[in-house]
């Protein structure tokens, strides 16, 4: 079977419209291995300096002040007046980033010859004189982005297979990847700090990273609306589930597209008539759109749903083998397909059941969300919706450059596509081929 397309959500009231990158096509062979389609460079949904060329922003002598176009300080009579160029006016006339800048005025970790040449001529054509605030803003700037993620519950049994598991969370990891390559073309490094679910005042820690960083990368719900609100006062900031402000920026991935597709794959494809949800973190704005979504599917066909708080994983292995344990342990019947929040949690979902001589996907189908490397080596493969995760870590950092770099972002609201990925365990042939 053909994979379905992505479904594009409409944007909530309240919010920009969101901004889609055209759908990624990948093939999955059946062996596992996957072509490359259509992947768009990283960032390219809002990559910083594309509203103009290199150089074109300000002619020698008629310099303008970023997006006044001469109008600002235009005197009455209508005579433009000349304004003083800005240390942005030099990095775009030199085609490079105000870091770039920075290090050449400061004489600071040996630019590249080519850089430097061409910062100096630009200085030389603009007439560039630096004042006492272009100095301190080259001076600093840190070129370090701060990111901050969750961890989830840790178990203390020795004896728990899941008890390390915090050790190895696939897909903030390769975020956090995406993040640093990103970063690392800019010349930026990264500082990662985590924070507890139960962590009793998070929004300090997170301002003690701020104080280190030119701006901040937040991974789910680290912090409520309004202390996101607070920080985005403070420093640039980036959200990855969420909503975008005034003030932040938000990347993601489009969770009602995806959770659309697959729901009508197990009701309608597979015919099954009984779904339930195994859910992320309880306030996780990724996990309360998936749930929204398959509720709103699941009732539309007629099929019995079934949730609740005996149903929370927790985005982990551990804990979707801790939800399928207690229902059982409860005598409580299984529906006939599980969709969970994400992989990590149906890793641990398709753990219990094996152990308890239930069959995947004979009598249980089960399903997850991400596609991270593991799920298209796991005995039973793994039927998912496939999220571009790196991609999602690299353009929220060049989202959160622009800002740096005194930009306005070209989106607030970004969305990335999803793709249906349909493998052996929703009950789809082994050797069907997927995209």
């Amino acid at each position: 079977m053909d994979a379905e397309s992505s479904v594009n959500a409409e944007p909530t009231a309240g919010t920009s419209r969101p901004v889609r990158v055209p759908p990624h096509v990948v093939d999955i062979t059946p062996n596992g291995s996957s072509t490359p389609g259509t992947a768009s460079t990283p960032g390219t949904a809002s990559t910083p300096g594309t509203a103009s060329t290199p150089g074109t922003a300000s002619t020698p002598g008629t310099a303008s002040t970023p997006g006044t176009a001469g109008a600002a300080g235009a005197p009455a009579s209508g005579l433009a007046v000349s304004m003083a160029p800005t240390i942005y006016d030099v990095a775009r006339a030199a085609g490079v980033s105000i870091a770039s800048v920075s290090r050449v005025l400061n004489g600071r970790r040996n630019p590249r010859p080519e850089t430097r040449d061409r910062v100096l001529q630009a200085v030389a054509d603009l007439g560039f004189i630096p004042d006492g605030a272009a100095r301190a803003l080259s001076v600093r700037l840190k070129e370090v982005a701060g990111v901050i993620i969750r961890l989830p519950w840790a178990s203390r049994d020795p004896d728990d297979l899941f008890a390390d598991e915090e050790d190895s969370l696939q897909f903030p990891d390769m975020i956090n990847r995406g993040i640093a390559e990103a970063a690392q073309r800019r010349g930026f490094d990264i500082l990662v700090r985590s924070v507890g679910l139960d962590e009793h005042d998070p929004g300090s820690r997170t301002l003690a990273l701020a104080r280190k960083s030119d701006g901040i990368i937040l991974h789910d719900r680290v912090l409520d609306p309004d202390q996101v609100e607070w920080l985005g006062r403070q420093v640039p900031v980036v959200t990855m589930a969420g909503v975008a402000t005034p003030l932040t920026a938000n990347v993601r991935s489009d969770n009602a597209a995806g959770m659309r597709d697959l729901a009508r794959h197990l009701l309608y494809d597979h015919g099954y008539r009984s779904i339930g949800y195994i859910g992320g973190f309880a306030d996780s704005p990724d996990s309360i759109a998936r749930l929204g979504t398959l509720a709103t599917e699941v009732a539309a066909a007629g099929a019995q749903f079934m949730d609740g708080p005996q149903w929370q994983g927790n985005y982990t292995a551990g804990g979707g083998a801790r939800v399928i344990n207690h229902l059982l342990a409860a005598r409580k019947a299984l529906p006939r397909a599980i969709v969970c929040a994400n992989d990590q949690t149906a890793i641990g979902v398709l753990y219990a059941l094996e152990r308890h001589g239930i069959s995947v996907p004979g009598d249980v189908a089960v399903t997850g969300f991400d596609d991270i490397p593991v799920a298209r080596h796991l005995h039973t493969q793994l039927t998912t919706v496939r999220q571009r995760i790196r991609e999602l870590g690299a353009t929220a950092f060049e989202v959160l450059y622009s800002m740096i770099d005194r930009q306005t972002p070209a989106d607030r609201d970004v969305v990335l596509p999803t793709t249906l990925i349909r493998r052996q365990s929703c009950g789809c042939d082994a050797d069907v081929r997927h995209a």
